[in-house]
């Protein structure tokens, strides 16, 4: 018998399965992430929160407006610093745009609210879906109107807890610590500024941790056992906090020149947003590919069988194929005589 070929050994990933679980369970929750198609998801999940921004400022834009028309000083100061700042005609069309704007901060308002509600919705019915892909979910769609509400009070929880976390990992810069010590009153404590920042940056890892949990948990649309989501929102939640701080030293390094203050924060978002999604579609995929979680694939039954039987009408005894066929076997027998005679 010959040899047997190189293609009968496996291969060195292969190999490396055997030899190492942990390997093996990170490469069976990358497959389960690329058959369901994690980086489509993770790419419109990042198409929404970048289109959401606009929207977002357009209600801060009039919010500021709301507080300059109830602030006429403050913005007497700074109408004079911006002719100070930029002269000539350019000045003055950024203060009548700034008067415009503060006008129209009721409509701009609206505007901004209605469009940021139906991006957020999308963004939010997006995510779910793909979390839903993640866990190989087959549920049936409860409703227009139903699934609307339940996206708003999901996106709405999803805002507020992803905003805590975000504002407490600022607070959490021991400089910026200190100065908000020093500006209540309690600079004169020794080192209370770096434990409020060790504390806010503990706290803010807990409520990242207890939001991803939530989020693979309870986003899908057939919610799942936590117990089961508690390990994979802890590595969504690391990953998270070790990319906060990259992208905080990336945004402080581009801010300098007009090309980074221009285009390094909005890049910044969109990097942000995309890793954020494929690490938490990535953990999602974890946790449904855990052991406590994986169960055989509903098969459905076979099509029934359609059984049709030929039926074949007969509509009498045809007269010319039988005499057809008489004359022919009487040439046929006339044939056969001659034939015997002769011998």
């Amino acid at each position: 018998m010959g040899d047997s070929t190189d293609t009968d050994k496996p291969g060195i990933v292969d190999r490396l399965r055997q030899r190492f679980p942990w390997f093996d369970r990170v490469m069976t929750a990358q497959e389960r992430y690329q058959h369901c198609n994690g980086d489509f998801f993770a790419a419109g999940i990042t198409y929404y929160t970048v289109f959401a921004l606009f929207p977002l400022l357009m209600v801060s834009f009039a919010v500021g407006g709301f507080v300059l028309y109830s602030r006429p000083d403050l913005l007497h100061r700074i109408e004079a610093k911006i002719r100070s700042a930029v002269s000539g005609d350019f000045g003055h069309q950024l203060v009548s745009l700034m008067d415009s704007a503060i006008d129209q901060r009721t409509s701009v308002g609206v505007i901004g609210l209605a469009t940021a509600a139906w991006a957020g919705l999308g963004w939010m019915a997006n995510l779910r879906k793909a979390l839903t892909e993640m866990w190989e979910q087959q549920s049936e769609p409860a409703g227009f109107v139903r699934n609307k509400l339940s996206d708003l009070l999901a996106l709405l929880s999803t805002f507020v807890a992803l905003a805590l976390t975000i504002a407490l990992t600022v607070l959490g810069d021991p400089t910026l610590m200190t100065a908000v010590v020093r500006w209540l009153g309690f600079g004169h404590i020794p080192h209370l500024g770096q434990m409020l920042g060790i504390a806010s940056l503990a706290i803010s890892f807990l409520v990242a941790w207890s939001l991803f949990t939530w989020i693979i948990a309870r986003l899908p649309r057939e919610s799942v056992s936590v117990r089961s989501s508690l390990g994979a929102a802890l590595i969504a939640t690391v990953g998270f906090e070790i990319f906060k701080q990259v992208a905080s030293i990336y945004l402080k390094s581009v801010m300098h020149g007009p090309a980074g203050t221009t285009f390094g924060p909005i890049l910044g978002l969109m990097v942000f947003a995309f890793i954020t999604a494929r690490l938490l579609l990535f953990s999602t995929a974890w946790a449904a590919t855990s052991s406590d979680n994986l169960v055989e694939a509903p098969i459905d039954p076979p099509a029934p069988a359609l059984i049709q039987p030929r039926a074949y009408r007969s509509d009498g005894v045809d007269v010319g194929a039988v005499a057809v066929g008489a004359a022919a076997g009487l040439l046929g027998g006339l044939g056969l005589s001659r034939f015997f005679r002769r011998r």
